[in-house]
């Protein structure tokens, strides 16, 4: 599975920004996928995430701010990023559990400025 992310960059504190990740193969299949971030000098975090089902999950920090959708028709999910803070700012990567293999985008930059 490829995954290849879009939709980051600049923006001010309490903007919004829309990230999408296009999957190589239908969503539909995909046991799950997710939206994990990492700011410099920190580890990888979960941000959100989604499986087949619908189901979704979410960081505490992002609740309510953040929400993640998958659109199977394009083969994509997006992640709707709102009220944003400058603590958001990361390198944003897409993932994919399928198969019994984890599957990683390349990232995209997300800074927000105060």
């Amino acid at each position: 599975v490829q995954l290849v992310e879009s939709g980051g960059g600049l923006v001010q504190a309490g903007g919004s920004l829309r990230l999408s990740c296009l999957a190589s193969r239908s969503i539909f299949i995909i046991n799950a996928m997710g939206w994990y971030r990492q700011a410099p000098g920190k580890q990888r975090e979960l941000v959100a995430t989604i499986t087949s089902g619908g189901n979704t999950n979410y960081a505490d920090s992002v609740k309510g701010r953040f929400t993640i959708s998958g659109d199977n028709a394009k083969n994509t999910v997006n992640l709707q990023m709102n009220s944003l803070k400058p603590e958001d700012t990361a390198v944003y990567y897409c993932n994919a559990f399928f198969g019994n293999t984890l599957y990683w985008g390349q990232g995209t930059q997300v800074t927000v400025s105060s």
